[in-house]
């Protein structure tokens, strides 16, 4: 089921996909032609075998996110992105306070003692939205209406998916499918990241 459900509630079908198979992870919206407003909702990133689970977090604007650590080592979280920069300093278990996120937009997350850590909290401004699983499904329930679908990939290339999707009351289903950067190996550290670790340290004066 989608995150949002509501009364007279029309059933949406998505199956995202790439030229090399089905696309999980993709972050899928619909946003009306009015405003959401934000409302109070909870979520969480854990810190686990120093990676942030999940790495993609899909919330609607006005949510509290908590970062627990569940590792048995301190983490130094933080981020850069104009959407919600903020930084919890050294810390284990659940002492850290839980940040809201109020402005859309995708927030790069990281840790300053762990530079291969990296996570993404997508906002969006609307309550229909969700995460397509491995094998790149999702289902959403919304009001029957004429919504702007889009998609968001942490890989992906060229111009971001969107088109206008109607929804009848029947309910509907939709194929997409999405350009990908080829996928990165694993490895503990990677440019990006210490580009950020880099600045982190700069701003807080301390020698590289």
């Amino acid at each position: 089921m989608g995150l949002a459900w509501c009364v007279d509630a029309a059933e949406v079908r998505f199956a995202v996909g790439s030229g090399s198979g089905p696309v999980a992870d993709a972050v899928v919206s619909l946003h009306g032609a009015v405003p959401a407003s934000t409302r109070a909702a909870t979520a969480r990133m854990d810190q686990q075998h120093s990676a942030f689970v999940p790495a993609v977090l899909p919330v609607q604007a006005g949510t509290v996110v908590a970062f627990p650590n569940r590792d048995n080592i301190q983490h130094h979280v933080y981020s850069f992105s104009q959407p919600r920069q903020f930084e919890i300093p050294l810390y284990s278990g659940n002492k850290a306070a839980p940040i809201r996120f109020d402005r859309p937009g995708v927030v790069v997350v990281g840790c300053n003692i762990h530079d291969w850590m990296i996570g993404h909290i997508v906002v969006l401004d609307t309550p229909y939205f969700g995460k397509t699983t491995d094998d790149g499904h999702l289902t959403l329930d919304v009001p029957p209406g004429r919504y702007t679908l889009r998609v968001w990939h942490v890989r992906g290339s060229g111009a971001p998916l969107e088109r206008t999707l109607v929804v009848p009351a029947a309910g509907t289903s939709a194929t997409l499918q999405v350009a990908l950067a080829p996928a990165q190996e694993d490895v503990r550290g990677n440019d990006r990241l210490r580009a950020l670790q880099q600045k982190f340290r700069q701003l807080k004066g301390t020698p590289p």
